[in-house]
């Protein structure tokens, strides 16, 4: 005998009222996810590294739990609740226990880590503007940007070719302060603007970082606001997505003809895999990675392939020093040796060892800066 409803009648409804619940759980899981890999925040820290121990301090050394990042070679700054020094090399001759390192304390700029105090290395060793860091006089300016006034610093120098510095992820405009020193003892005037999503400037419309797809327009605004003022020629230096944001400016910007070379961090050309990194360094469960993966790029909109971009023919065509490492858990380093593989006629790959993501300055920045020296000699 045939089975199915009596003639005339419809067969019952299929309830989707589970696959539903499901399907609403599994957007706004993706979206939580997205939230903490992406939320745009420049005062987050990034990811990846461990909190630490301050175990003891001495007149010029401090002793922490020992751990890979208190172990890198090299000058950090170190940030905790009401604190900021800077920290040198770990010293090989004083005691170390199994569970401890000291390290060279060089200055103590906020605050005072006593014993049990929670700290984190950072690539930024200044807190404050030029003035107050460094000591280097500077303007406060604003760049008209696409969604409103981004403010800057403008340390003058006598050169026609300026320096834009975009600082990355976990950082702010206080993170280049590194190498303003650098450029101004070259005479070469240096712009470290905010961008969206910094503290002082608009924020991103959803709320999220781009990781550089959408926040290049800011670089390109800098650029012209560069120009306006007088700039013939300028060099871009930017730090993971900053990075990113100097290569898109490089193929895209309508003045891109004024920029003369190109210095990249720890660049970030691969948004997905960044995105992935990001969400396990910030502890999503595994299961819900590709979630926020979907749900980040529902939100944000499709992302082009920078690699692609940047290797394109004719895309390129300012000299880029690259510096990249393999120990960089956030941006990784093998599409940064892809692209100078692809374009050995413009760039010069620098591989950094023992440093973690947008901070190759800070195991030697004697080298790093040499390096950048040969780079700008002809430019300038």
């Amino acid at each position: 005998m045939p089975h199915g409803p009596p003639p005339g009648r419809a067969p019952p409804p299929v309830s989707t009222r589970g696959s539903c619940g499901a399907g609403a759980a599994a957007v706004a899981a993706g979206r939580y996810a997205s939230d903490l890999a992406l939320k745009a925040s420049s005062v987050r820290p990034l990811p990846g590294d461990p909190r630490l121990t301050v175990h003891a301090t001495g007149p010029d050394r401090i002793t922490l739990t020992r751990s890979l990042a208190s172990l890198r070679p090299g000058t950090y700054g170190m940030e905790g609740h009401g604190l900021h020094a800077v920290l040198g090399p770990v010293l090989a001759r004083a005691p170390h226990t199994a569970d401890t390192v000291v390290r060279r304390l060089e200055r103590i700029e906020l605050g005072a880590p006593g014993p049990g105090a929670r700290v984190r290395l950072t690539p930024a060793l200044h807190r404050g503007t030029p003035a107050s860091a460094l000591g280097l006089d500077h303007e406060d300016v604003e760049i008209p940007g696409e969604l409103g006034p981004l403010p800057a610093w403008l340390v003058p120098a006598p050169r026609t070719t300026w320096v834009i510095a975009l600082h990355g992820l976990g950082t702010t405009r206080e993170h280049p302060l590194n190498v303003v020193p650098f450029y101004h003892r070259h005479r070469i005037p240096v712009l470290v603007p905010a961008y969206r999503g910094d503290e002082g400037a608009p924020p991103s419309p959803d709320g999220l970082t781009h990781l550089g797809d959408s926040e290049w327009r800011d670089v390109d605004a800098a650029l012209r606001y560069a120009v306006r003022r007088g700039a013939r020629e300028v060099v871009l230096h930017g730090w993971g997505p900053g990075a990113s944001m100097a290569l898109r400016a490089a193929a895209e910007s309508g003045v891109r003809d004024r920029i003369g070379g190109l210095v990249l961090d720890s660049p970030v050309l691969d948004w997905e895999v960044t995105l992935r990194n990001l969400a396990s360094a910030r502890h999503v469960p595994g299961f819900l990675v590709p979630l926020a993966v979907r749900a980040a790029q529902g939100r944000t909109g499709p992302h082009d392939d920078l690699l692609r971009l940047a290797s394109a023919p004719g895309a390129l065509r300012a000299p880029t020093l690259l510096f990249h490492g393999p120990e960089d858990a956030i941006a990784p380093w093998e599409p940064s040796v892809e692209l100078a593989a692809r374009r050995p006629d413009l760039i010069s790959l620098r591989t950094v060892r023992d440093a973690p993501h947008a901070a190759m300055w800070n195991p030697d920045p004697t080298r790093y800066e040499e390096s950048l020296r040969r780079f700008l000699v002809p430019l300038l």
